[in-house]
């Protein structure tokens, strides 16, 4: 068998410029399979539709009439087609109840689900992400929201030229700019009620990774965790760095040392100390994997307290993780590439979008690695390509026990033929 595949347009958001599968990719692809690629029409994908048509793919008006359909972000609900097999991130594995009327109409017209999020390693590693873009995008925003932030406030700082990062035509450019105000930051310094600028991230995942990766770019002194908590660290420097992963701000109920997996199964057995961290940090970029039965990071409490004693440090947020309401607190909603940052005042629990007025800054556009779609793009069309042979080929309306997907593929099988499979029957709660 061969399917035909579809890769649609993205339509959930304005500025979506990202896509699954790359020109470059699929001429080798086609060439080697014969496999016929039909690629939606769209006038805001980062790759236009003649690379693709110089690629060998054809270009359609629609592409749900293709067998396999592939894309990145969600689907409309009303979308789906019997026996058609679907490839996106469907935000549906925690139970998301915004996303459930999705799943129950695909489920309902005997639709496949495979979720690249779960595309998995036998030992549970992902393998077709787009978390490095989003921590590179996300810490490049949180500077430039820093920057404006701290201009409304009356601060000045290099920080204040710098651009959204869908603004730079490359993440070369953006890097350069970043380096270039780190450099005049290091040279100049800042205002002695302002320095130290103390800037921490949290986690150790990819999305941390890549947000250190711009934060790397920036003259000033990497200190651990430990040190930040205690204060110690030399103030005479224009920027402190720090990374605070599970291991710092986690402690187990009875004393006993931190263990990840058990924390992961038991999270009810462990407290956050996020709060002895705070009270040093200036920015703060989250880029954690937080569910709800994890404990919060920066509470409400917490930054309400702060405001009514003017003890608050912190004036920035970065919250790539994005989950409203969740480990940052403040979290009021997802942000939108076109309008990225609010201001959420503690002392009235209420937010304004823009840089003016009391609180603090919050940057949590949930889409980031589309403000750099291209590198994104090609990125995760690399790590996808090597399972597009298997699943081009992969007969969907077989039983689910005669599949012959890979291993990697099948336990990212969230949906066959509108039933839930063994690993997913959980979601019927949801539904």
């Amino acid at each position: 068998m061969k399917n035909s595949i579809g890769i649609r347009h993205e339509d959930k958001y304005e500025l979506e410029r990202r896509a699954p599968l790359i020109p470059g990719h699929l001429e080798q692809f086609i060439k080697e399979t014969g496999t016929d690629i039909y690629v939606e029409s769209s006038d805001k994908r980062v790759f236009p539709d003649n690379e693709y048509e110089a690629a060998g793919c054809i270009v359609a008006d629609s592409v749900n009439d293709c067998d396999l359909i592939l894309g990145v972000k969600e689907m409309p609900e009303d979308y789906f087609k019997p026996g058609k097999a679907y490839i996106f991130f469907s935000h549906v594995i925690k139970g998301q109840a915004y996303n459930m009327p999705m799943l129950k109409s695909l489920m309902q017209n005997k639709g496949s689900l495979i979720d690249y999020e779960k595309i998995t390693a036998g030992n549970g590693q992902r393998l077709i992400f787009f978390g490095r873009y989003a921590g590179l995008a996300g810490m490049i925003n949180t500077l430039w929201t820093a920057g404006q932030r701290f201009e409304e406030l009356g601060i000045k700082t290099p920080f204040q030229e710098l651009k959204q990062s869908c603004q730079y035509p490359s993440l070369d450019q953006a890097k350069d700019a970043i380096r270039s105000a780190g450099k005049r930051l290091n040279e100049a310094g800042l205002h002695s009620e302002t320095q130290p600028l103390v800037i921490a991230i949290t986690g150790d995942g990819n999305v941390s990774q890549g947000a250190l990766e711009i934060l790397d770019l920036i003259p000033g002194k990497m200190i651990s965790a430990e040190h930040l908590k205690e204060g110690r660290y030399d103030r005479s420097r224009p920027v402190v760095k720090v990374n605070i992963t599970p291991e710092d701000y986690l402690e187990h109920n009875d004393g006993e040392d931190f263990d990840l997996q058990h924390y992961i199964d038991y999270p009810d057995q462990y407290r956050s100390v996020f709060e002895d961290f705070l009270p040093h940090i200036d920015i703060l970029v989250n880029g954690i994997y937080w569910d709800e039965k994890y404990p919060k990071l920066v509470t409400k409490e917490w930054l309400s307290k702060t405001e009514v004693e003017n003890g608050r440090k912190l004036k920035v947020i970065g919250d790539i993780t994005c989950d409203v309401n969740g480990s940052i607190e403040c979290t009021e909603k997802a942000t939108e590439i076109e309008d990225p940052v609010f201001i959420y005042n503690p002392a009235e629990d209420s937010y304004k979008m823009g840089f003016k007025g009391d609180g603090v800054a919050v940057m949590a556009v949930d889409i980031l690695p589309s403000e750099l779609p291209r590198e994104a793009s090609e990125h995760f069309s690399s790590a996808l390509l090597p399972f597009l042979k298997d699943l081009s080929a992969a007969d969907f309306l077989l039983p689910y026990k005669n599949l012959e997907l890979p291993p990697e593929i099948m336990r990212a099988l969230i949906v066959h033929k509108g039933e839930l499979t063994p690993d997913y029957r959980y979601l019927k709660t949801y539904i």
